[in-house]
């Protein structure tokens, strides 16, 4: 188990993964419904990721669910566990991640959602404790500490995008690469949109990252 009071970062929710979907629904990408199963990210191989959370208040149960970059930035040692992944697609990407990856930390469920920053995975998949715990919002009844269901990885701020890039500019992209070709023309971000925790090529991070020196679309 994970020290009592690892900071809380993830606090995803059926309202706030409905909210994501809803968000790319006009892009025209593909939307997969959730599996109870394990699915490994399609080739190339993956190697950096999209992670989600929300940076507004919002209250389930008496418990304020926010979770901003800035909120990660001011944890000690810049450091938190991500919590709260209650899909299954999702948590079984969090199991592939590898110490020292880069994730884009999104801002979900939001007046403008979009790629806030960067940070880095420092701990890799273990026991999410909130499962377990009745009092949490993500608290599963039916999750056993002899047979869990649900983990976490622990990640660590690197730095703010030099400019806020928001879903309504990669959506645009995204568009003109369906039809052109590029390298957001399959990005999870549209055709697995529902999912909190989504995979990134290598081209895909890498050109979302260089558009923070480009003017907005």
């Amino acid at each position: 188990m994970p020290p009592k009071k690892k900071a809380r970062v993830a606090t995803r929710s059926a309202k706030a993964e409905k909210a994501d979907e809803s968000e790319t629904a006009s892009s025209g990408g593909k939307r997969k419904a959730a599996k109870e199963s394990s699915e490994s990210p399609d080739s190339p191989e993956i190697s950096h990721w999209l992670m989600k959370s929300e940076p507004d208040s919002r209250f389930e149960n008496g418990i304020d669910v926010k979770f901003g970059v800035e909120d990660l930035k001011a944890l000690p040692d810049q450091t938190g566990c991500w919590d709260g992944v209650r899909n299954y697609q999702a948590r079984n990407f969090m199991r592939q991640m590898k110490e020292g990856q880069s994730a884009f930390f999104y801002h979900s469920n939001c007046k403008e959602p979009g790629i806030a920053g960067v940070m880095k995975i420092v701990k890799e998949a273990y026991v999410d404790h909130t499962q377990f715990d009745r009092k949490d919002v993500h608290y599963d009844a039916g999750s056993k500490p002899d047979n869990p269901k649900w983990s976490m990885v622990d990640v660590q701020y690197q730095r703010m995008l030099k400019r806020y890039i928001p879903l309504s500019e990669l959506k645009k992209y995204h568009l003109q690469q369906r039809a052109k070709g590029g390298p957001l023309k399959d990005m999870a971000l549209f055709t697995r949109a529902r999912l909190s925790v989504q995979p990134l090529t290598t081209e895909e991070f890498d050109f979302v990252l260089s558009l923070e020196d480009k003017e907005p679309l």
